[in-house]
């Protein structure tokens, strides 16, 4: 979740675009605190309708558009809530409210069941029919060839490599890095030698800042990074800063098993994010990165 408190009002010309899509007067509007990029409000309207906005104004032209078709590509699994898109355009996004509730009894046995049904939504291919975004960086989903059919190409390809490659644009690329890649990538089909599986929908980029607990006390998923890929790189995403109650992966295992050897592949998936973070955030991921791929080295 990137957004960022602004004690601003609403510029004039945004304002009146936005009321323009929703056929009300805004009455009132507050910003909401959390993140770094997007600058957030709830506003209500004359109707005393509420709505999410987000904005910003340095953002990539299609950012929004990206997730809002993530958005929807979720809601077509019929597994899990997420907000209603109202409306999107290159300046702002208007989305339903999510009220936040107290979990429910048993919430993170259905959070992880209802994660699994989404993962049973399978796709076609690898990849997605557009790039989207993670965090501000883009994330590359459309597959050439020999990707689509082949995640451990695509995961390398367009994850792994890409991150690399960024890296090395950003100047946080050392000879050290460099040598351990090589090596990373020469092993990378044992790494992740296993049974092939369908194309799972999944969030990309699901930790705690990334879902809500709704006021019916259920979870909610915001702010996602939608492809096709192996199910294992979502649930690696979950256990980045923290972790879940042991509860969801309990009630995940439950639903749909994982296949052997997950534990192992764990950290590849891992690297994928941390590499993201680093070109996002700087160096202070560098020792992360190195500690994960020296893992299976």
């Amino acid at each position: 979740m990137f957004y960022k408190k602004s004690g601003k009002k609403l510029d004039s010309r945004i304002k009146n675009r936005i009321e323009l899509e929703l056929g009300e007067k805004i009455i009132s509007q507050n910003s909401v605190s959390g993140g770094c990029i997007n600058d957030a409000r709830i506003i209500t309207t004359k109707a005393n309708k509420q709505y999410f906005v987000k904005l910003n104004y340095n953002h990539p032209s299609d950012m929004f558009r990206k997730e809002s078709n993530g958005l929807i590509e979720i809601k077509k699994s019929n597994s899990i809530r997420i907000p209603e898109v109202f409306f999107v355009n290159d300046d702002f996004i208007i989305l339903e409210v999510i009220k936040s509730g107290t979990r429910k009894k048993f919430f993170f046995e259905e959070f992880g069941s209802r994660f699994a049904l989404m993962h049973k939504f399978y796709g076609k291919s690898f990849g997605f029919y557009e790039d989207n975004y993670i965090g501000s960086n883009i994330q590359k989903n459309i597959p050439d060839d020999e990707d689509k059919n082949n995640w451990i190409k695509f995961f390398f390809n367009k994850r792994l490599y890409f991150q690399f490659k960024l890296a090395e644009q950003n100047g946080y690329a050392s000879e050290e890095l460099r040598k351990l890649f090589v090596k990373l990538e020469n092993k990378i089909d044992t790494i992740l030698n296993s049974e092939i599986e369908k194309p799972s929908l999944l969030h990309g980029d699901l930790w705690s800042g990334n879902y809500m607990v709704d006021e019916n006390g259920e979870a909610c998923l915001i702010d996602p990074a939608v492809y096709y890929g192996n199910r294992e790189a979502d649930l690696a995403m979950t256990k980045l800063f923290g972790g879940f109650d042991q509860k969801f992966y309990n009630a995940y295992q439950e639903a749909y098993p994982l296949l052997d050897g997950y534990n192992y592949r764990e950290n590849i998936y891992k690297l994928y994010h941390v590499l993201n973070h680093l070109n996002l955030f700087g160096m202070g991921y560098y020792g992360q990165a190195i500690d994960l791929i020296e893992y299976y080295l």
